[in-house]
């Protein structure tokens, strides 16, 4: 599950008649008082309270327009101060044809919020003496295998804080329209015939994987499944009613439905349950908040320790040694422990989001604030972060905890500075990552410009022209003036990094974009260069696969001719061949850019060529 960022964006599936997607588009605390038991606030729909009327008014309004821009048919939102939830509101039908208003009792799947009780599960055993954070994963899992030797190194922490190497997503039968067992059992097999990306806690790049074998850890340690055992020591307790995982079909007329091409679907069901399954409410959730605001105690019963919660909130990226950008703070299952929009108005807030097929979330915790929220709506492009964020800023400003609105930062460009060609002349190439390469050109050895794989085109389009250093250390393009763009060295690679304000406008966001390739140092072998230029078809999705309905279905193998030696898969990623029969993972990228590798692999059955891929096998068609 993709966790929503304000990063740009690089992809062209806003354009008007978008390709078929394919893998690489969709894959300190200081205490409050002690909370009464969650009292629900009057009404369907909430009693906002004179001190949050103006909070309410300006959410509503964003909300539905965000609806709109998305079409989303449905959306939700809580909001928690101190021991009341004081806001409660559904937004939209559940779809067009029954026209059935969006109630708060509304389930939605939340995605990658469902980390957050991954890890509260994790340190639930811990607190047991069942787990250790720092405990080599085999010592739960003997049978845990994979090609690479340290696969050993990888601790429990690194599952939870997406240092662990693993290549990031299991894509086979994660999202159907009926459930399907098997995927975390799945996924432990596939990883014993692959390598790690990266060296166990050398970097922290998003990874679903970890979060699904916590499931498999779960079952040794406890004899109970995953799903039984997080509703027996959060949902039973927190009185979580309407929560749960994708198990069985819901009632019709319980969940918000997804649409594909403006067509209803059915229920969605993620297979994930540990990295995304969680399908709830953000009333229960506001339970789940409640529970940490008090420190792991609700209704006068403790969940977790206080430990096990202020461990969750602490920063784990200390220990990565490529750390490009130090203003991301990754904890255990969130995705920071210092939200950048929050921590800019001096606010610290414990932030996750995460998005499926159909839909997109958001949940902030702010444990010195007494503040929690959580906002979702029923499509993946509708955009939950910035409102949720905004939401919350005015909360603390009705609520006296902050005395203005953080002011927005300048956009104005500043005095260009001078740069040598051959320092120019360095940082030209391509820059791999896990979707659409970027390339980087010069038509003078003194202005850059950027250029990005098209898939259609199957040629490079033009991103941002006209980059010229600035004295703030950054590359500015008077055409557009919002992206900005700078180099780094670090573990003997070139990254580059792009800067964008957020959404919100006061704060930068600043993500590594990609990874400058070196020249191969062979080419490619014999035989793969007889499967270039080859196009391999999805084959053993389930019927009820939601990628195959979405149109994912097949993927090229080139090689680009301005990266001799490098095989070129799906449009999206570089490799390079270990064997005739085995390619390995290129580029190693943190955060959001170097997510989700593949490792290909060929198999011949009956004289016929298969390629594996992230658990997906294609036939070869031509």
């Amino acid at each position: 599950m993709l966790p929503q960022t304000s990063a740009p964006n690089f992809s062209d599936r806003d354009s008007a008649t978008p390709p078929p997607p394919s893998r690489r588009d969709w894959l300190a605390w200081a205490g409050t008082a002690a909370l009464a038991p969650l009292l629900p606030a009057c009404g369907g729909t909430g009693n906002p309270g004179p001190a949050m009327s103006a909070t309410m008014a300006w959410g509503r309004n964003e909300i539905r327009q965000a609806m709109l821009r998305s079409d989303a048919r449905a959306a939700s939102v809580a909001l928690l101060h101190g021991d009341r939830l004081v806001w409660q509101e559904a937004f939209g039908v559940l779809d067009d044809t029954s026209a059935t208003p969006a109630t708060p009792d509304t389930r939605f799947n939340v995605g990658s919020v469902s980390k957050v009780l991954a890890a509260l599960a994790v340190m639930v055993l811990v607190d047991r003496q069942l787990v250790q954070l720092d405990a080599p994963v085999v010592r739960y899992l003997p049978r845990f295998t994979m090609l690479s030797e340290d696969y050993r190194d990888i601790t429990v922490r690194h599952l939870l804080s997406h240092a662990s190497g693993l290549p990031g997503t299991h894509a086979h039968n994660m999202f159907s329209f009926a459930p399907l067992s098997g995927y975390a059992a799945g996924l432990e097999a596939a990883l014993a015939s692959v390598h790690l990306k990266h060296a166990p806690g050398a970097l922290a790049t998003y990874c679903n994987d970890g979060f699904t074998l916590v499931e498999r850890i779960v079952l040794a340690v406890t004899g109970q499944s995953y799903p039984a055992f997080v509703q027996s020591v959060l949902f039973n307790p927190l009185a979580m009613a309407r929560s749960g995982y994708t198990l069985l079909p819901l009632p019709e007329g319980s969940f918000a439905h997804g649409y594909i091409h403006k067509v209803r679907q059915g229920q969605e069901f993620v297979m994930g349950y540990a990295t995304g399954g969680l399908c709830t409410t953000p009333g229960d959730m506001m339970k789940l908040a409640a529970m940490l605001l008090q420190g792991g105690e609700y209704d006068g019963r403790r969940i977790v320790s206080k430990a096990a919660v202020l461990e969750m909130g602490r920063d784990q990226g200390q220990g990565t040694h490529l750390h490009l950008t130090p203003d991301w703070h990754a904890g255990l299952g969130w995705d920071s422990t210092r939200h950048q929009g929050l921590g800019a108005a001096g606010v610290l807030a414990w932030q996750k989001s995460g998005s499926t097929m159909f839909y997109a979330s958001d949940f902030h915790v702010l444990p010195q604030a007494g503040l929690a929220l959580l906002l979702t709506g029923s499509a993946s492009s509708f955009k939950p972060g910035p409102i949720a964020e905004g939401i919350l800023l005015r909360a603390l400003q009705e609520t006296g905890q902050l005395p203005a609105l953080p002011p927005k930062v300048s956009t104005a460009a500043p005095a260009l500075a001078t740069s040598s060609s051959s320092a120019v002349d360095a940082v030209l190439g391509i820059y791999g990552r896990s979707s659409k390469p970027l390339k980087v050109l010069s038509p003078d050895s003194q202005q850059i410009d950027l250029w990005i794989w098209s898939a259609p085109a199957k040629d490079w389009a033009p991103l941002c022209t006209g980059l010229r250093p600035r004295s703030d250390g950054w590359w500015w393009s008077d055409a557009q003036p919002r992206t900005h763009y700078r180099w780094e060295m670090a573990d003997g690679r070139r990254y580059l990094l792009s800067r964008e304000p957020a959404t919100a406008g006061h704060y930068w966001v600043t993500m590594p974009v990609g990874q400058q390739m070196p020249r191969a140092a062979a080419a490619l072998p014999a035989q793969w260069i007889s499967r270039l230029d080859s196009t391999w078809l999805l084959a053993n999705e389930a019927s009820e696969s939601i990628p195959l309905a979405l149109g994912v279905g097949a993927a090229a193998l080139r090689e680009l001719p301005e990266l001799p030696g490098y095989l070129f898969w799906d449009d999206s990623q570089f490799l390079l061949p270990l064997s005739p029969d085995r390619a390995g993972m290129a580029v190693q990228v943190p955060l959001n850019d170097g997510r989700d590798l593949v490792e290909l692999v060929v198999e011949t059955r009956d004289k016929e060529e298969w390629m594996h891929a992230a658990g997906w096998a294609y036939r070869r068609q031509g």
